[in-house]
């Protein structure tokens, strides 16, 4: 299982415009991707609008994102981006 810590640089955080380019791309994946705070809680799925928005991730913050299967390298990098775009 490929993973990447990433801190989220956008003003908002991972909400709103942010949150819906990640879960947009996530979406085009093949494969699971899940979403977690770096400093614990629950892991929430990553082409849901819902979950990564309920996740109150805000700017400074670090995630971990996750995702197994071919390309998931790939998506991952994308994905890491979008979250440390600001």
């Amino acid at each position: 299982m490929g993973e990447r810590k990433v801190t989220v640089a956008a003003e908002v955080g991972l909400h709103a415009r942010p949150a819906a380019t990640f879960v947009q791309r996530a979406k085009l994946a093949p494969m699971d991707i899940t979403v977690t705070k770096s400093h614990g809680g629950d892991s929430v799925n990553g082409k849901s609008i819902l979950a990564i928005m309920a996740l109150d991730v805000r700017q400074g913050e670090t995630v971990v994102i996750s995702a197994d299967g071919e390309g998931s390298e790939e998506i991952l990098d994308e994905l890491a981006a979008i979250a440390s775009t600001p």
